[in-house]
């Protein structure tokens, strides 16, 4: 028999150990090697905090484990989010009248509470839970229909407070948590995660019956509910961005809550904790009417704001306006709206002065005075 002709001899135990070995010593390499490429150093690992930014407002929450950002904030601003109840009188049958809304703790040393003023108008009695076990009394510092702010001041030891954040940072998409006390008490304290949807919003909304204001809010789709007003709209860095104030409530809409910016609200709270009220200016005219361009092509008249009454010895009756005046410019700026009007006197001060642009009707002169604010009568 020829040797090439012979039976293939089967490897015995020992080749089939040998082979074994060799290709666990070559895979050890392989995945040290691997190992070292892919895993070595924390900079190659995703980073799960939200990203730095150049400022000293204060450093996200911090997220450990199998934690969220969300979990986070709930533990880090829950705490400073309070339940109101507001006793406004007593209906037909002797019961007491509530309203309910929540609040934030803003100053946890002087209990100072930051709320929606719809939240407590009207009240004769106010009260703050701060959990499901602590109650108690609370007095209303200032309120402020035109914002619809209020702030209340709470005695009670070692309180919480939150941190308030800067809203002109605030962008669109942005993750946002709301927290507050939908439907009352027994729902404490609930969070709900969306996005901002826009900014500069404005919405009218009732302030007392008969009467309306525009607010500028950041609109989210985080759900908003009757009992959220006055609560925390919080970014991911645990920092307060708006006061949760309304929604719109429609069966054809969902997703459509609103907050005022806190920018907006500091120097609110700041006024009615330091006076108790918020000084604005004063014009001394009423009875406005927005002459658009359609109206004014109609009567062949300018586009600006027509005064129908100016009020005895006021601040415009001193300068010289009066009613049938339409004014054009406040202060150089372009008067083509009510909110334009508005916009021109915003951060002005009773006591400036400010000079006033008007079209005097039958007349068709164009007259330039200079008056000085009052204080918007507080009633």
């Amino acid at each position: 028999m020829s040797y090439f002709n012979r039976p293939p001899r089967r490897p015995g135990l020992l080749s089939y150990i040998a082979v074994a070995l060799i290709c666990s010593f070559i895979g050890g390499l392989v995945a040290f090697n691997l190992a070292q490429r892919y895993y070595h150093g924390p900079q190659n690992l995703p980073n799960l905090q939200p990203p730095p930014v150049q400022d000293n407002l204060g450093a996200a929450p911090t997220v450990t484990g199998d934690s969220s950002p969300v979990v986070a904030i709930a533990k880090q601003v829950g705490p400073a989010v309070v339940g109101i109840t507001a006793t406004t009188g007593r209906d037909f049958f002797n019961n007491p009248e509530v309203k309910q809304g929540s609040g934030v703790i803003i100053d946890g040393r002087n209990g100072y509470i930051v709320t929606n003023n719809h939240v407590i108008a009207g009240a004769v009695r106010v009260s703050v839970s701060l959990d499901e076990e602590r109650s108690y009394p609370a007095e209303i510092v200032g309120a402020d229909a035109r914002s619809d702010l209020a702030v209340l001041r709470l005695k009670a030891p070692n309180l919480p407070e939150a941190r308030l954040g800067d809203s002109s940072r605030v962008q669109v998409g942005e993750t946002v948590v709301a927290i507050g006390n939908p439907l009352g008490r027994e729902f404490a304290r609930s969070v709900t995660v969306g996005v901002i949807s826009a900014l500069n919003r404005e919405v009218t909304v009732e302030s007392r019956p008969g009467e309306q204001i525009t607010l500028r809010v950041l609109q989210t789709d985080a759900a908003i509910n009757p009992g959220n007003s006055g609560g925390a709209l919080v970014n991911l860095r645990g920092e307060v961005i708006g006061i949760n104030s309304v929604k719109i409530a429609a069966a054809e809409v969902e997703g459509m809550g609103f907050a005022i910016p806190i920018n907006d609200v500091r120097p609110i709270i700041q006024e009615l904790i330091a006076k108790g009220y918020v000084s604005r200016p004063f014009l001394g005219i009423y009875n406005l009417r927005e002459i658009t361009p359609e109206l004014a092509q109609w009567y062949d008249i300018p586009v600006g704001v027509y005064v129908g009454g100016v009020f005895p010895g006021g601040p415009a009756a001193k300068a010289g306006l009066r009613p049938g005046d339409i004014i054009t410019a406040l202060d150089q700026k372009k008067v083509a709206s009510y909110d334009n009007l508005q916009r021109a006197l915003e951060g002005r001060k009773p006591g400036e002065k400010i000079t006033v642009k008007v079209v005097r009707l039958g007349e068709g002169n164009t007259l330039q005075f200079t008056l000085t604010l009052g204080e918007m009568p507080r009633d």
